[in-house]
């Protein structure tokens, strides 16, 4: 298969100054992540949840495959403090966090868990995402996988995803601050923000499994109007992948 490379930059209008094969779909990876915190958000936002609400960790969950169950490993996640909490609760405000600036797998498991999956598709309805963009199930969700059910985005979605956050269309100004604050507080730095310039405030969410790595931001530059920049890539070498990236971010970021 040939290496697909999708790329979005935008302001907060929504309208993009710079585009590539952006309604090519692309398995999602911990994209999928940014749309649960979103649901949450939202649902603190109507009342019907509290961020502070202790959240039972465990490792096993209903299957979006009706009647299907299953485990996850913890070889498979890089967030080994939520692990190592396995049979207490954890505030769902730190697993929401968990789930974005480390990545975490069970972190999100347990955030969708709470929030539900048609939450997840209310964001992206609002968010005006095509039919392309799916979050169908959780991370390892084998029996859903099985049975064809994918996590997918565009780089037309995630871009419309993100400016509609950042612009304070899809939650209260409170929530839309501490989200991204949040993102801001992003551990993997190594693509896109290593392609925009060093005084800009960049809140960002990777993704990566074998053969896939995207980063997709909102980027406040010190000097002019904050940006969205979308990179998703399929069938790079996983090695340079990142590097790749920031190449791009760093190409995108020289047009404006």
């Amino acid at each position: 298969m040939e290496p697909l490379v999708s790329t979005w930059l935008s302001g907060l209008d929504g309208i993009p100054t710079q585009a590539q094969n952006v309604n090519q779909q692309h398995y999602a990876a911990s994209l999928m992540k940014v749309p649960v915190a979103i649901a949450a958000y939202r649902l603190r936002d109507r009342g019907l949840l509290s961020l502070d609400e202790p959240i039972a960790v465990h490792t096993d969950f209903d299957s979006a495959v009706a009647g299907a169950r299953f485990e996850m490993s913890r070889e498979e996640d890089q967030d080994p403090e939520t692990w190592e909490a396995i049979g207490s609760a954890l505030p769902l405000a730190d697993l929401v966090r968990r789930s974005l600036t480390v990545s975490g797998n069970l972190a999100v498991n347990l955030v969708l868990e709470r929030v539900g999956l048609e939450e997840v598709a209310a964001v992206l309805a609002d968010a005006g995402v095509t039919p392309m963009t799916t979050v169908a199930r959780g991370i390892e969700d084998a029996p859903a996988r099985e049975a064809g059910l994918q996590n997918l985005v565009t780089a037309n979605d995630m871009g419309k995803l993100l400016t509609k956050l950042a612009s304070g269309r899809l939650l209260s100004p409170e929530s839309t601050a501490e989200l991204e604050g949040i993102l801001v507080a992003q551990e993997y730095r190594d693509a896109i923000p290593l392609g925009v310039p060093e005084d800009a405030v960049v809140g960002n969410k990777t993704g990566w499994v074998d053969g896939v790595r995207h980063d997709m931001a909102i980027i406040r530059p010190a000097q002019g109007d904050p940006q969205v920049m979308v990179v998703l890539t399929t069938g790079l070498d996983d090695d340079e992948s990142e590097f790749r990236i920031s190449e791009v971010a760093r190409y995108l970021w020289s047009t404006l």
